[in-house]
């Protein structure tokens, strides 16, 4: 996860460069991606919570019969993605501001969604490793990929050897020409993995079954994705009225801000999948234990990462900062102001994720959705409309986030210390 979110630093770094207008609409256009590539993406990813609880109990046959029935929602997912494609046309002219910003946010835009299917396969993948608890070559996988997408950046975004300048929109082909490296070397593993591993072939019946079940957990699951970056989505709409270079300060910001939240991620996924296999031995307390584990080694680590972060202010502000003096002093001062109200989010944030990754892996993604919905539109959204009104100004709006995380961090930590999610059958 963090090997993700270094990705994305580099591209914005790179895109700072090519231009201010490249930075300014590289969040907006990728959080808007992601909102369409995000509920499928999690809808696909809850397939390994089946092979977790399934490998728990020891059944191999429906390990692999849930990896089919993920890759068959993959295929399915990147179809229906398409048909999103014209949404960031609509977006981006209604709610943004530059016809210069405004067309690199439907390039990028445009060029991931389409690409959605690799990232789909590779996420069906993925899981199917994770569920067995095979997490290095997931790892490795996602480094070379990456890495491949880094060395292309700079020849697709700024046109070296001779090849177009592309801009936005080379960042955004080299993030799918990297996807599809992804897809194609889990693939193979998968079925390298599978010869070492000789079990009974899973039914199509039984592969439909799980489908239907994956569906039953997952879009609960990818719901909850997309409801949490759409209300994101719309404060990075609300902030970008304050004026542009706060934008660009709070974009370079936030690019900073998921290289500390990538590791939870990261823990979630990893309490998600322990989880999982608990409860597929029928080991409830023992899945008691490895959710609250998780959620302390990652608040910890929060705390590190986020000190970690302002002893390193200035210099990672100068990564993004314009060469232009009188902006340069403007850029650094607001950002350190910024940097100081993320790190006062970070524990509360990781908390939740990760509580609300082994919430997941128990079963209970229906409750995780509603209270992210009545958390982000019935309280915080409503806060930032306020704040917007009567004091518009970058660090208030962002200084609201501290008060919807440590609400959302309450309310997932006591639903899994009462232990409802007990009486959940996932299989």
């Amino acid at each position: 996860m963090v090997n993700n979110a270094v990705l994305q630093f580099t591209d914005r770094a790179f895109l700072a460069h090519e231009s201010m207008a490249s930075l300014e609409a590289a969040l907006p256009a990728s959080m808007l991606a992601f909102i369409v590539l995000g509920f499928f993406q999690s809808v696909v990813a809850y397939s390994g919570t089946f092979v977790a609880q399934f490998y728990g109990a020891g059944d191999l046959v429906r390990c692999r019969a849930s990896f089919r029935a993920g890759t068959a929602l993959a295929v399915l997912s990147g179809l229906l993605a398409l048909a999103a494609v014209p949404l960031g046309d609509w977006v981006f002219e209604t709610f943004s501001r530059g016809a210069d910003v405004i067309a690199r946010q439907e390039a990028y835009y445009t060029i991931c969604t389409a690409g959605g299917v690799f990232l789909f396969g590779q996420m069906a993948a993925q899981s199917y490793f994770t569920g067995l608890g095979l997490t290095r070559i997931v790892f490795w996988v996602n480094l070379v990929g990456n890495l491949f997408n880094v060395a292309l950046d700079p020849f697709l975004i700024f046109g070296w050897c001779g090849l177009p300048k592309l801009g936005i929109a080379g960042a955004a082909y080299a993030t799918v020409a990297a996807t599809a490296l992804q897809w194609l070397i889990l693939s193979v593993a998968v079925r390298r993995h599978d010869r070492k591993v000789p079990v009974p072939p899973s039914t199509s019946t039984l592969t439909l079954h799980l489908l239907l079940r994956i569906l039953r957990f997952g879009i609960p699951s990818g719901a909850y994705s997309i409801l949490n970056i759409i209300s994101f989505t719309i404060f990075v709409f609300v902030t970008a009225g304050v004026g542009h270079v706060e934008q660009a300060v709070s974009n370079a910001a936030f690019s900073v801000c998921y290289l500390l939240f990538a590791p939870m991620e990261g823990f979630a996924l990893g309490a998600q999948t322990l989880v999982g296999q608990c409860r597929g031995r029928g080991d409830d307390a023992e899945a008691m234990r490895t959710g609250l584990r998780a959620a302390a080694i990652g608040a910890v680590l929060a705390i590190v990462l986020s000190l970690l972060a302002l002893v390193l202010c200035h210099p990672i502000l100068s990564l993004f900062a314009p060469d232009d003096p009188s902006v340069t002093a403007r850029f650094h001062e607001l950002g350190g102001t910024l940097f100081l109200l993320m790190a006062a989010w970070q524990v509360f944030d990781a908390t939740d994720i990760i509580i609300s990754g082994a919430l997941k892996g128990a079963g209970d993604t229906t409750f995780v959705m509603v209270l992210m919905v009545v958390t982000a539109f019935g309280f915080w959204l409503p806060l930032v409309w306020c704040v917007a009104r009567w004091h518009n100004t970058m660090a208030a709006l962002w200084s609201t986030m501290i008060l919807f995380v440590a609400v959302l961090c309450a309310g997932s930590l006591l639903r899994w210390l009462r232990g409802r999610w007990k009486r959940l059958k996932v299989i």
